[in-house]
């Protein structure tokens, strides 16, 4: 097994490209969210063309989508915190587990949780 030190740059490029998924991942959730709010104001202006259409209220949808949106904020600032404490680490030569590596597994089970709730409501609207 190779052993780096705090001076090979694959380590710090390593780090860089993990912030970097974890950006994507949060812009993909912010990206997704908006797209889910709106979705709501979208099937309200397919209802309203339909004659004799009985008024639905979609309101769900926009907290969805602001909760995706919001998580995608929480992903981006705590990966950058993350991303900042793990150089200044590698900097000093320690390798220290903090809470924020366990951000990567809270923000999968709320967006399991947010999938769910998605999914009941989705089978309710039928």
């Amino acid at each position: 097994m190779a052993e780096f030190s705090q001076q090979d740059p694959r380590v710090y490029f390593a780090a860089e490209r993990t912030l970097l998924a974890w950006v994507r991942t949060g812009l993909a959730m912010m990206g997704f969210g908006f797209v889910v709010a709106r979705f709501g104001l979208f099937l309200r202006e397919i209802e309203a063309t339909r004659p004799a259409a009985q008024p639905h209220q979609f309101r769900l949808s926009l907290w969805f989508g602001t909760a995706l949106v919001l998580m995608g904020v929480a992903s981006n600032i705590l990966s950058a915190l993350h991303y900042r404490k793990r150089v200044n680490d590698l900097r000093q030569g320690v390798w220290r587990i903090d809470p924020l590596t366990q951000a990567g597994t809270v923000i999968a089970f709320a967006l399991a949780l947010v999938g769910v709730a998605v999914a009941v409501y989705l089978l309710a609207m039928h």
